[in-house]
Parts: C-alpha cells; structure tokens; sequence
C-alpha cells in the first residue's frame, strides 16, 4: 500500500494538510492512468466524459447543459465538442426557436465507442478498497465539497 509521505519524499505539519496534498496527489495519478487508459480509443478522459452525458441525456441537449454537467468543469467544452464533431461522434443542432442555441446529439458512432470503451473500462485503480471503503471514501470527499 502507498504511503505519500515515502511516495514524495516529504513530511506534514498534520493530518490535515497531509490528506489535502494526498488527495491532490491521487487526483493527478488518477487523471495519467486514465489519460493512457483512452489514448488507444482517440479521445480525452473529458471527451469521454462529453460522450457519457449526452448517452445519459438520451435527447440532444444544450452545450450549457454539458457543461454544467461535467466532472471538469473545461473552460475549452466547445473546443472538445468541436473535435467529438470532427470525429463524427457527435452532432451540432441548431435550435429553430433560437438561432443563438445549439443541442448536441451523440451519434451512433459515438454509442458505439461508449460500448467499446464500457467493456474494457475497470474499477482496478480502487481495487485495494473494499465496497464499504469506497462508500466512506465517496462519502468523505462528498463531505469536503
């Protein structure tokens, strides 16, 4: 099992700032497995992310929408969604109502990566931690927000 101290070579003045750094740490050894993870399906962890959302939706949706849905707030949504576009994995669809409004679909193309990339994906980064373990990390991290 890991322990931050010896993984960063460093010591805490409490626990406190100990179990910040650590999160920070663990946040961004997340974000580079997960980053390997979808390099082989073409897109970002926050392309993905795109993708789940409108699959959920289950109608188009505004872009507002996807981004106040997603995990990473990304300040470049639509640079991503310009990229999903190009790759034919979503579509653009101008609101008759409002020509200043767009919904975004996902493609067929789109579903199908989800169901490719659903059937390789693993929980095996939380594999050291039982199911009770995970609900009290999730519970904890929901009482720090």
């Amino acid at each position: 099992m890991g322990d931050i101290s010896k993984d960063i070579n460093s010591t805490f003045i409490n626990n406190k700032v100990k179990a910040l750094i650590n999160i920070i740490y663990t946040a961004n050894w997340i974000n580079s497995h997960q980053n390997e993870f979808f390099k082989p399906f073409g897109i970002s962890p926050q392309q993905f992310n795109i993708l789940r959302i409108l699959r959920g939706a289950g109608e188009p949706i505004k872009v507002q929408t996807i981004k106040e849905r997603m995990i990473e707030r990304a300040p470049n949504a639509t640079r991503l969604m310009d990229k999903l576009c190009a790759k034919e994995l979503i579509n653009r669809l101008p609101c008759p109502g409002d020509r200043r409004v767009v919904h975004i679909e996902i493609t067929d193309k789109g579903l199908q990566l989800l169901d490719a990339i659903d059937k390789d994906f693993k929980d095996d980064l939380l594999e050291n931690l039982t199911d009770d373990e995970a609900k009290q990390l999730s519970n904890l991290l929901d009482k720090i927000r």
